[in-house]
């Protein structure tokens, strides 16, 4: 990702997309909250709650369909949101398996998380 966030920041900006911050932000959100509003992922409404950006959104589901793909090449029958199943397998990263409900990694989407892995490190 451009901004380098990291698994705290990522599950702070879960928490805020699903309005787990009713009141009182968790210590988790409170602790990102001034560097991810920096970032412009998370912004403040006039009642004061925190919400995603546009930027926060996409980067957030970028960042599901990244785990979706690293869930699926460690165990074949890991569960995959409807819609981060719909966008990949429209990218042509996962295939529906005949008779199942459940998904496998293409060849493209093997080479698209070796891509994603090389630039991390």
């Amino acid at each position: 990702m451009s901004d380098d966030l990291t698994k705290d920041e990522f599950d702070a900006l879960g928490q805020v997309s699903r309005k787990e911050h009713r009141g009182r932000p968790s210590a988790c959100v409170a602790r990102n909250a001034k560097r991810l509003t920096g970032l412009k992922f998370l912004e403040y409404a006039r009642d004061g709650q925190l919400g995603l950006t546009e930027k926060g959104k996409q980067t957030l589901f970028i960042y599901r369909c990244i785990e979706a793909l690293r869930g699926l090449s460690l165990d074949p029958h890991a569960h995959i949101d409807a819609d981060v199943a719909i966008f990949l397998g429209r990218k042509g990263h996962i295939v529906e398996k005949e008779g199942s409900k459940e998904f496998e990694i293409t060849q493209r989407g093997r080479e698209s998380l070796a891509d994603i892995d090389a630039q991390s490190h």
